[in-house]
Order: C-alpha cells, then sequence, then structure tokens
C-alpha cells in the first residue's frame, strides 16, 4: 500500500513518515515516539512493548542491544527468542513504524524489484535492513510508571470479542470516557436509544432493559433483555429476546423469543424469531456460521436466514424475513 502511494506521499514530502496499522487498539502519543526517532537519527524506529512468549508466535520479535539497537528480527518465529532476565516474555514489534522519508523510498523500491518478496514489513524490508541501518526499538510504556501501556491486536476472532467486552468492564483498560483523552468519530444523526415494555406480570416478563451493556444511537430495547453486550446504531431487540455477551453491530434486528450468547452479529442481519445462537457450537456450524476457538459464533454481514434458521447461499436469497416486534 505505501509503495503504490509513493506519489501521494511525494506531494508532501514530509522529513519522517509515520506507519500504523490498521488492526490495533491502543492510545499513544506519536509526538513522544517522532522525538525519540529524530533524536536519535535512526533510519527507522519501531514501537514495542512485551508480550508472553507463547504469544510472541503471532508477532515480530526483536532483539535490542543496550542502545536500543535492533540486532535481530524475526517475524512470527515458532520460537520467540526471550528477553534478556525475562524468561517467559520476548519483546514484539506493534508494526508502528518511524521512517526517514528517503530511506523509506529507497527500501519500498528495493522491495518493489524483489519477486520473491511477500510485500510486507516483517517478513522483508525490516530483516533486511537491520545490519546495515540504524533501526532501534522505542518500548511503549507508560512514562510515569514505566509499564507497559494497554496495546490490543484484535487480527483475530477471539481477541476482537475480548477487547470489545472489555469496553463494558466496571473498570476497563481502555476508558472511553475518559475527558482528557477523548475519542474523535462520526456520530450519525440518529435519535438517543429507547428502552419499552414493563410488563412484570406472571407468566408475562416483557422488560425492555440493558445491563452491563454500551447501545449506541437509534437502538430501541422493544421488550427484550440486552446483558453485557455492545449494540450499536440502529439495532432492534423485540420483545422477549434475549441478548447475552454480545456484540451487535448497526442495523441487526432480532426475533421474537430469540435466545443470542456469545456470538458477533454484523451489519444488518435479520435474526429470525426463536432462532437460537451460541447455545450448541456444532448446530452453529451446520447452520453455516463460524464459530472460533473459544466458542465466538460470527455471523457475517447481510446474512439472510431460511426457515430452518440456515444461512441462505447468495444465489439463493430474496426472501424479505418479516419480524414481528
Amino acid at each position: 500500500a505505501l509503495y503504490q502511494n509513493i506519489y501521494t506521499i511525494e506531494q508532501i514530502l514530509p522529513r519522517h513518515v509515520l506507519v500504523l496499522s490498521g488492526d490495533h487498539i491502543y492510545q499513544m502519543d506519536y509526538s513522544r515516539f517522532i522525538a525519540d526517532h529524530m533524536q536519535s537519527e535512526a533510519d527507522c524506529s519501531i514501537a514495542c512493548l512485551p508480550v508472553p512468549r507463547e504469544d510472541g508466535r503471532r508477532f515480530g520479535v526483536m532483539q535490542v542491544d543496550d542502545e536500543r539497537r535492533i540486532v535481530h528480527f524475526a517475524e512470527k518465529p515458532a520460537e520467540p527468542q526471550p528477553m534478556p532476565g525475562h524468561p517467559e516474555m520476548c519483546l514484539a514489534s506493534m508494526g508502528i513504524y518511524v521512517f526517514r522519508t528517503e530511506f523509506l523510498f529507497e527500501q519500498l523500491c528495493h522491495d518493489a524489484n524483489k519477486p520473491a518478496s511477500h510485500r510486507d514489513f516483517g517478513k522483508d524490508i525490516i530483516p533486511s535492513i537491520i545490519r546495515d541501518h540504524l533501526v532501534r526499538a522505542w518500548p511503549f510504556v507508560d512514562s510515569a510508571t514505566g509499564k507497559p501501556c494497554y496495546w490490543k491486536d484484535v487480527g483475530t476472532l477471539d481477541s476482537y470479542y475480548e477487547t470489545n467486552m472489555d469496553l463494558i468492564s466496571v473498570d476497563p483498560k481502555l476508558n472511553l470516557y475518559d475527558p482528557e483523552w477523548p475519542f474523535r468519530s462520526y456520530q450519525p444523526p440518529l435519535p438517543p436509544p429507547k428502552f419499552v415494555f414493563n410488563d412484570v406480570n406472571p407468566g408475562h416478563h416483557r422488560v425492555g432493559h440493558a445491563v452491563d451493556s454500551m447501545v449506541c444511537p437509534g437502538t430501541i430495547i422493544s421488550g427484550g433483555t440486552v446483558e453485557r453486550s455492545i449494540l450499536g446504531p440502529s439495532v432492534r431487540v423485540n420483545s422477549f429476546a434475549e441478548v447475552r455477551d454480545s456484540i451487535l453491530y448497526e442495523g441487526v434486528q432480532v426475533g421474537r423469543y430469540s435466545r443470542i450468547r456469545r456470538a458477533i452479529i454484523d451489519k444488518n442481519v435479520r435474526i429470525p424469531e426463536g432462532m437460537r445462537i451460541g447455545y450448541d457450537a456444532d448446530e452453529d456450524r451446520r447452520r453455516g456460521l463460524t464459530v472460533s476457538e473459544s466458542g465466538i459464533v460470527a455471523v457475517p454481514k447481510n446474512a439472510v436466514f431460511d426457515q430452518h434458521c440456515n444461512v441462505m447461499k447468495p444465489h439463493l436469497r430474496g426472501l424479505d424475513v418479516r419480524i414481528p416486534r
């Protein structure tokens, strides 16, 4: 992607280029990282932090000297090298880089002429430059305590789910409500979430409520129950339905008497009346859904279910499923 956009970068021609990854969750003051890079006059700097060795198989793992110069780098090694003095930990790349612009262009063009290249920083470019160029590590730690800062790689279904679930904990590691570090994002022009029905008669418990959850604008909890879940904009949970420990994207509609547990449901999915998701992994797989190693069920965007609650093949879709409210 960077090689294909060299022309765009040339129009601005900055002295340094900050390269970020899109599947990580963290809070970083990039100015500290860039300042360290410029002061050291490095050709490239890589943000890093210690992780358990068993997790190091998913990342680029580096060895550094006393000056934080990277002397060895391996992408997703089978046996990650431990940190000196910490045999259970290894030093992992965060996939966040600062390059001198001229040096970056040279390496991108050089890599483009290698037919066998994976076109990947961790697999190709970084290992090829550490011997003859100054490539330094920048530890992502709290400046006050020296402890590693919060960072999550959400490249797997399970890690994505766990990171989202942390947001609704009593004391989340990533606090969305910190006024000192606001999150600026697009807010759709939608009304506030609404919770309707409070019928608690014997044998007829129809109460629209959500607890230990985050509910976005435009969402209506119409007589359903939501616990420990994240609901995106314009979701509707209809009467007697139950949603627990789940993530529902924008536009999801949950039919009456449906039960959803430990699931990630993508945009605009309509869950039929009485359907159960997350209660029987084999049944969920048979229906055409994805089930992760830890049992998280994923429902794809715009999925349509037939009368037997199976995911319909794209060429068979066309039935407009109506959900009673």
